[in-house]
């Protein structure tokens, strides 16, 4: 019998099924879709717990079997938290009957997914999805504070397997927890073709949702800092930042360089990432961002000021940078200077290569969930 795995994603349907994907997503629901693909095409069972888009309980996607929990505004405020939040999801686990979980980013359903599998005599894996989720004073968080923070911790100390995006998160959660973890790397979806620097219409392109933590307004600061250069901005609101969503798309409409495009679902935003010279990220934390991926699969350099493992400054990915001061610079010569964007393209597409192939970067998850389930590295 293969081996069965759910993935505890609420949010994935939009990337699994093309045709709900006017719904926002964010990175790790790209990450859960392509992981469960693989394992599908390499004969596990794989499913999928998501909400209630209005699809049929069990349809499947792409040999992904999905099972639905509720609607978005579903229940009453005050109880919609044990029903139908904790109850949808327990009894989507119950149907998706699998040998092991795998969820991540913190919050309570970590700790629901953890309670459920010991409860059941299955196995969960948590995947560090964020460099906040290592880090107490700095979770992400959004409903009840105390409640959710709780049960995350709970869960976290009862999975039995925790895997980080790099070697920066494995040593923060064992600095913060007391917690084991093994770095494994994300999927990427590869073009089939990549354009030269004459070929790209967009000069400079952001990517991302629209939340304080992203610092959308360095990007528009950018833009005044350089205003001979055309900015593209994509991102959707989400929940707890719609005020700020509509700052941003105002302010932005007020930059004669920046074209703000708002919320563009998962399938026709690569096609952004392949024509633009330079991906520009402004956000302060991070986790290792599946934009980055993204861009230099396609050879599209980026400059950020995050830069996860020192991977950006060690590879020559782009340039990672300090202030604006250092981000406009960077910007200014990349998208200027046709043969020093050949050069970073090229070590882009040669690192993507080396480095990002499915079969090397899915073994560790064959490694791991083989070791929970003692059947070696396959299904």
């Amino acid at each position: 019998m293969s081996t069965r795995i759910c993935f505890i994603g609420l949010f994935n349907l939009p990337v699994l099924a093309r045709e709900y994907n006017r719904h926002g997503i964010g990175g790790e629901e790209v990450q859960h879709t392509l992981l469960a693909r693989a394992l599908s095409a390499r004969g596990f069972q794989a499913s999928m717990i998501v909400l209630d888009y209005g699809q049929r309980d069990g349809e499947s996607w792409d040999g992904v079997r999905t099972h639905k929990t509720y609607t978005s505004t579903a229940g009453l405020p005050g109880l919609r938290f044990f029903h139908p939040r904790w109850t949808g999801i327990w009894s989507a686990m119950s149907r998706a009957d699998a040998d092991v979980y795998y969820v991540s980013c913190a919050g309570f359903r970590v700790g629901l997914a953890a309670m459920f599998a010991r409860w059941n005599r299955r196995k969960t894996i948590f995947r560090i999805a964020s460099d906040s989720d290592c880090q107490p004073e700095r979770l992400l968080i959004e409903q009840n504070y105390r409640r959710d923070r709780l049960l995350y911790e709970f869960g976290l100390r009862r999975v039995d397997a925790i895997l980080a995006q790099s070697e920066h998160q494995r040593a923060a959660i064992w600095r913060n927890y007391g917690l084991n973890s093994s770095v494994a790397p994300m999927l990427v979806d590869h073009p089939r073709t990549v354009l030269e620097f004459d070929q790209r219409s967009i000069p400079v392109l952001w990517v991302s949702n629209i939340r304080q933590l992203k610092r959308p307004d360095a990007l528009l600061e950018l833009a005044n800092e350089l205003p001979g250069t055309m900015m593209h901005m994509i991102g959707g609101p989400i929940v707890g930042s719609t005020d700020l969503y509509e700052l941003i798309k105002t302010r932005a409409a007020a930059c004669e360089n920046v074209t703000f495009h708002g919320q563009i679902p998962y399938h026709d935003v690569n096609d952004y990432f392949g024509t633009a010279r330079v991906f520009v990220n402004t956000s302060d934390i991070e986790g290792f961002p599946n934009s980055y991926l993204q861009a230099w699969a396609r050879g599209t350099p980026v400059v950020a000021f995050f830069d996860p493992d020192r991977i950006i400054a060690r590879e020559g990915l782009g340039v990672a940078v300090k202030d604006i001061g250092e981000m406009r610079e960077a910007v200014r010569a990349l998208v200027s200077d046709r043969e020093r964007w050949r050069a970073a393209s090229a070590r882009c597409l040669a690192y993507m290569m080396r480095e990002y192939s499915e079969d090397k970067c899915i073994a560790p998850y064959l490694e791991v969930i083989g070791s929970l389930t003692g059947r070696g590295a396959l299904p």
